[in-house]
């Protein structure tokens, strides 16, 4: 199985791009919205993937985070959705995004990505809901990964061979939101709310105030699972 791969982008069409890990080609299928992040052809790249490998077809589906990756397999062990599928919902919502529509029980956003009718919606979020909190407070975000990378010792050198510098900048972007939502379920979770309580307030805080860093969540959150009247 095949769970992640770091080499160089040698090309990329609208929904795939072949990495060349040290003069072997790998096909990675991935969503609208990880093909936006993902660096120019010939920089270094790295992808947490999925393997699908069935009689007539075996596929690969990269990520750029644990949590998205996470996330595609729990859409896809949902009856009537395929791999096409849980990619357009992440592309459509991202990761953070299908955390809080699943976490509030919002199978409307849900069937806001192509292809998704009501009832599937309906049932994402009926079948997901209680995994909500455990994905939510996963971390293992793709900078961390590259940070640790041998870069040179899985990517061939092309001419004119980039500079390590600029290739270790154009491979990192870090984000703190999901880092500051796990804080907050984990500091929730301490004070003994229930994890699906706590995923709910924590994904409408976050949804409500994007940029929010940890403290700012748990505030948030806490106002919202306080007693009514």
């Amino acid at each position: 199985m095949i769970g992640k791969l770091t080499g160089r982008l040698e090309y990329r069409t609208a929904d795939h791009v072949l990495i060349d890990v040290r003069g072997v080609g790998y096909l990675v299928y991935c969503s609208e919205r990880t093909m936006m992040t993902l660096p120019g052809v010939g920089e270094p790249v790295t992808l947490y993937t999925d393997m699908v490998v069935r009689e007539d077809l075996m596929q690969l589906y990269g990520f750029t985070s644990l949590v998205e990756k996470e996330w595609h397999r729990l859409l896809t062990s949902v009856q009537g959705v395929g791999a096409k599928v849980s990619l357009a919902i992440l592309g459509t919502l991202g990761p953070d995004g299908v955390s809080r529509a699943i976490a509030l029980g919002d199978w409307g956003s849900v069937k806001a990505a192509k292809g998704v009718g009501p009832k599937t919606a309906q049932r994402i979020v009926l079948d997901l809901k209680d995994k909500a909190p455990g994905v939510m407070a996963m971390g293992g975000s793709l900078p961390d990964a590259i940070e640790g990378a041998d870069l040179e010792a899985v990517v061939e050198p092309v001419e004119p061979a980039a500079p390590k510098k600029t290739a270790r900048k154009a491979a990192s972007k870090p984000s703190g939101a999901a880092a500051a939502s796990a804080g907050a379920l984990s500091a929730l979770g301490n004070l003994g709310y229930s994890p699906s309580d706590a995923a709910s307030a924590v994904a409408e805080a976050a949804g409500e105030n994007p940029d929010a860093d940890e403290s700012a969540l748990i505030r948030a959150a806490l106002r919202l699972l306080a007693p009514k009247g």
